[in-house]
């Protein structure tokens, strides 16, 4: 048999292969990875090991593995860290009972929490001080969740879907807040069924700027392409937010960690594919699967802009130490 050509350009061995990349923006980093990420990074290159981190810093498995291979040392329990060490708290948020346990332990914290989630925390303290109950719109076990719900335990309820909040009891008036990263559109569902039912209930719509922007930049994406993918890690909400809302709008989608991830064949017959990322994730990881979408025959890479992002937070007390 003569030898057969490269058909990873052009048809693919006669199959229609994409044209056109639509990159989604924004996408990518949010500002409260950013400061998390640059505070982690700062205290490795400064302060002497061990640095340890209560959580993963943010939900990517490439940015986590990176500053383990720096020597950070990740838990899930303050307990697991020596008394008088320096420990980072995650851009997610922590309990009450998480910091007086740091506190308890001496440990030199520098608390990354995302400003827009001690937001959360804030209203949901406040709402129980002026005699709430608290339905709090969110993911169980989610390490956001997991912190917002810890201020106020015996006055909080977790609801994730309008089933639940059709079943839901409360003693006291209703304030109503939530998770950070959720779907834009499931969440309204939730809030119009509690509205439904607890028609005074005070609401506060917590999604943040940077879900909100990449999510509705999926849509618009959404509107010409024939597949998409999302670049994030399992465990992170916004990514998977991201992958539910281009199936929502009827496009075929898949989250990948990165190009290992991607399966040639989801090409097959494809004319235009739309790219974006979680807000846990390095643009790097994106680099690859453009060439390699250009090796296989794109020749048009258009940017689909839907918001400019200029949002930048302060540096978290006590990296100054």
């Amino acid at each position: 048999m003569p030898p057969q050509p490269n058909r990873i350009a052009g048809d693919a061995g006669g199959r229609r292969m994409p044209h056109t990349l639509l990159l989604a923006e924004p996408r990518g980093f949010c500002a409260g990875v950013v400061r998390a990420i640059d505070v982690l990074d700062a205290v490795l290159d400064r302060e002497p090991p061990p640095i340890y981190a209560f959580h993963e810093i943010v939900h990517n498995r490439h940015v986590v593995d990176g500053f383990r291979d720096r020597g950070a040392i990740f838990v899930d329990d303050v307990a697991e860290v020596p008394e008088g060490s320096r420990i980072v708290f995650s851009a997610h948020g922590v309990s009450p009972a998480v910091v007086e346990e740091a506190e308890r332990r001496r440990l030199r914290v520098i608390d990354t929490t995302c400003p827009l989630v001690t937001k959360v925390h804030l209203e949901t303290k406040n709402a129980v001080r002026l005699g709430y109950d608290v339905l709090l719109v969110g993911h169980r076990g989610h390490d956001e969740t997991v912190g917002t719900y810890g201020e106020a335990p015996d006055r909080t309820q977790i609801v994730e879907s309008p089933e639940e909040a059709a079943a839901v009891e409360v003693e006291r008036p209703v304030f109503v807040v939530t998770q950070t990263t959720l779907s834009v559109n499931d969440t309204a569902d939730v809030i119009d069924e509690i509205r439904g039912r607890y028609p005074d209930a005070e609401v506060r719509n917590d999604i943040c700027y940077a879900t909100t922007n990449r999510q509705f930049a999926v849509r618009k994406v959404a509107e010409r392409a024939d597949l998409l993918l999302v670049v994030g890690s399992r465990n992170s909400s916004n990514s998977m937010r991201l992958r539910e809302v281009a199936e929502d709008a009827g496009v075929r989608a898949y989250l990948v960690d990165g190009l290992d991830d991607v399966d040639p064949a989801w090409y097959d017959g494809v004319d235009v594919v739309g790219l974006t990322s979680g807000a846990s994730v390095p643009d790097e990881l994106l680099d690859p699967i453009i060439e390699d979408l250009k090796a296989r025959g794109v020749t048009t890479v258009e940017p689909v802009v839907v918001a400019e992002e200029t949002v930048e937070f302060r540096p978290p007390a006590g990296l100054e130490e």
